[in-house]
């Protein structure tokens, strides 16, 4: 019977070779895939924080977050099925230059590329929702400026880590997905570590490039009181100390290691 996965080394191989990609894929077509990719994660964290508003008490904490984890997952299987350019994901590229496909001046270009296509499209979409009124809806704009105050609240340190934490679930997710040979299979493989870091509490840059700026949008619409809630302290207490966790834990902890194990020696 044919097998419907990769091995772990058959997937780190096909990982390394899909980095090819960027050696000949228009600039054009890398911000239009990074702009759908803030899309989609920023309707998997709209539809986590409209379940999540006001399910915590009835159902307690602890459900609460594996609803809202859930949901979520929502955005990383439109990415992975549908096809776009996630930063976080794009974390596994190094494996492909590791492997001498790429030169690692094309993943410098690509990261920036891909983040700041990213950062635009979650600000639109967070734009977007805001103009449709939806958080009218139940305590849902309260809890759009209350995540988003605790995030900005987080000392460096602890952002960093909760960003290693979170990017190495995600590169976990995509390696899983990669290895799946069907759409059920993908979005199982999708479902559960996205799950987890969201239930968990780590930290994701291009989910909170939606997170953070609905609150920001919405405290100024309405006036609410959310102390430490700046733009300022977006970009520097959370955005910058995620980010660079993001890339440690999908870069060491994923393709790094999974290269080693599987790849690092191998005739070519």
């Amino acid at each position: 019977m044919e097998r419907r996965f990769l091995t772990p080394a058959e997937t780190a191989l096909t990982i390394a070779e899909n980095g090819r990609r960027i050696l000949t894929q228009p600039i054009l077509k890398t911000i239009v895939l990074s702009l759908l990719a803030g899309f989609y994660i920023a309707f998997g964290a709209e539809l986590a924080t409209l379940v999540t508003s006001d399910a915590s008490q009835h159902l307690g904490v602890g459900v609460t977050r594996l609803l809202g984890g859930s949901v979520f997952s929502l955005g990383l299987m439109l990415v992975v099925i549908c096809g776009a350019e996630l930063f976080t994901g794009n974390s596994l590229l190094p494996k492909a230059a590791l492997e001498g496909h790429i030169p690692w001046s094309k993943i410098a270009r690509n990261w920036v590329v891909v983040i700041l296509g990213n950062l635009v499209g979650s600000l639109f979409f967070a734009w977007l929702m805001v103009q449709s009124e939806l958080w009218q809806t139940g305590r849902v704009a309260e809890h759009a400026v209350g995540i988003a105050a605790a995030k900005c609240q987080l000392p460096f340190g602890v952002a960093l880590i909760r960003g290693i934490l979170c990017n190495w679930l995600v590169c976990l997710a995509v390696f899983m997905a990669t290895a799946a040979r069907d759409i059920t299979g993908k979005m199982f493989a999708c479902y559960m570590p996205i799950m987890a870091f969201v239930a968990s509490g780590f930290e994701h840059s291009v989910a909170n490039m939606y997170f953070i700026p609905t609150g920001l949008l919405l405290k100024a619409r309405l006036g609410l009181e959310a102390p430490g809630l700046e733009w300022s302290s977006f970009f520097i207490t959370n955005l910058i100390p995620v980010t660079l966790g993001n890339i440690i834990g999908g870069v060491v902890f994923v393709g790094f290691a999974y290269w080693f194990v599987h790849l690092q020696g191998r005739k070519r």
